[in-house]
């Protein structure tokens, strides 16, 4: 999924947050991270309270991080199938260190991994796994309402209580956080599209599995 980069989200979210307020009363809404979105950007917010979410040895020889959002199909693509290639090959042998970061490039996506973080570092990767499995499903579900209670359900048939669910998608300053986190590794990274990766500090786009596999075998040295 291509985008022009930060500062379009940037102007989007202003617009969004403005879109918003427009609706209609449609029940519980999850926090929209874009009303005031302006004013936001220009407060200084403290992003260190957001959990990394890794997989793999801490001393691993290979780090990569994925940039990905819960909207795009070609996330879910890269997660049902090199993903699951690279964890058996790499991650689980402990020559990987896997970190995942989420990109924001609507509400829909920032509501998925309001949920994916609900319950802990500990189930999120499994919750993301189910969040990409019914991709298809929950982002065409209709209006905010309708997208917003199909999250929900993936989030109470990963073990989350309605309550906590609750809390986790109301919690406005997470939302808020999570976008300025967003912006600032984007940013320094220079992520313009999804899914996109770095291997040891170097940007690759996505591909293939085999040409993921030969990148990590030369940086093993193999």
């Amino acid at each position: 999924m291509n985008r022009l980069g930060t500062l379009v989200f940037a102007g989007v979210a202003v617009v969004a947050g403005a879109y918003w307020l427009t609706l209609p009363s449609q029940g519980n809404l999850p926090a929209n991270p874009f009303i005031g979105g302006a004013e936001a950007q220009q407060a200084e917010i403290d992003t260190s309270t957001i959990v990394e979410m890794v997989q793999g040895a801490e001393d691993a020889p290979v780090e990569i991080i994925e940039y990905a959002s819960y909207t795009c199909p070609h996330c879910a693509a890269f997660h049902e199938g090199p993903y699951k290639q690279l964890k058996a090959d790499f991650i689980d042998t402990g020559k990987v260190r896997f970190i995942y970061r989420e990109v924001y490039f609507d509400r829909y996506g920032l509501w998925a991994s309001m949920v994916a973080r609900c319950a802990g570092p500990e189930k999120f990767f499994g919750i993301s796994d189910l969040i990409y499995k019914g991709q298809a499903e929950w982002s065409r579900a209709g209006g905010p309402a309708e997208i917003a209670e199909e999250l929900r359900k993936i989030g109470r048939l990963a073990g989350i209580e309605n309550d906590k669910l609750e809390a986790c998608l109301g919690d406005a300053t997470m939302a808020q956080t999570l976008v300025a986190w967003y912006q600032e590794h984007a940013t320094r990274d220079d992520i313009n599209s999804t899914p996109s990766f770095m291997i040891n500090g170097k940007k690759v786009e996505n591909q293939a599995y085999e040409g993921f596999k030969a990148l990590i075998e030369a940086e093993l040295g193999n």
